[in-house]
């Protein structure tokens, strides 16, 4: 539930963060705050416009297509934008827009369990030759 109503919530205001000058063409379905790839749906395969744009590029690249990004994927969007948003060389309407996209990303869902892959350590045992002992070598599968 809580999980819904934060999605809705930085949905309803990533709609009234688009500006003309930033919105998408009428025929696009992504809802874009920035750029090509930063809010909801993407431009692909056009490139970035910018730095905030390629970080946004990045968190749609670690997004599975049919389910929330793992939390990790959503950290470094936060961090990339939050850099870019105090970074004085940068533009103020970029920064702006970067301080947002951040804040943004600190409230989207995120997987709380994505898949792992375990490393086990086993034993490998060569065949017994008549007259030698088993030797064992340690190695991961």
């Amino acid at each position: 539930m809580r999980t819904a109503i934060l999605s809705s919530l930085v949905s309803a205001l990533l709609i009234a963060a688009v500006s003309p000058t930033q919105a998408q063409t009428a025929g696009d379905p992504a809802l874009l705050v920035h750029g090509h790839y930063c809010g909801l749906g993407s431009r692909a395969p056009l490139p970035p416009v910018d730095a905030l744009d390629a970080a946004c590029a990045r968190h749609d690249a670690c997004t599975p297509p049919d389910g929330l990004p793992p939390r990790w994927c959503n950290r470094r969007l936060f961090r990339e934008a939050d850099l870019i948003s105090r970074d004085p060389r940068q533009s103020d309407e970029l920064r702006n827009a970067a301080g947002f996209i951040a804040f943004g990303a600190s409230l989207l869902p995120y997987d709380p369990a994505p898949p792992t892959v375990a490393v086990v350590r086993g034993v490998r045992h060569e065949p017994q030759a008549i007259g030698r002992r088993p030797s064992a070598a340690y190695y991961e599968y």
